[in-house]
């Protein structure tokens, strides 16, 4: 038979969001980082599946 289950508190929901955020944000920065590194056309990204022209 179906029992619902617990409900998840206030402060868990609020640190895992928090965490998401923090990842989505370094994500963010890091490919702000290396899309100004490619205009700039330095040659320090070290991905091989950005190819510049």
């Amino acid at each position: 038979m179906a029992v619902p289950k617990k409900r998840t508190s206030r402060s868990k929901t609020n640190s895992r969001f928090a965490n998401w955020l923090n990842k989505s944000n370094l994500q963010a920065q890091r490919a702000i980082s290396k899309a100004k590194s490619i205009t700039n056309k330095k040659n320090t990204v070290n991905d091989e599946t950005i190819e510049t022209e």
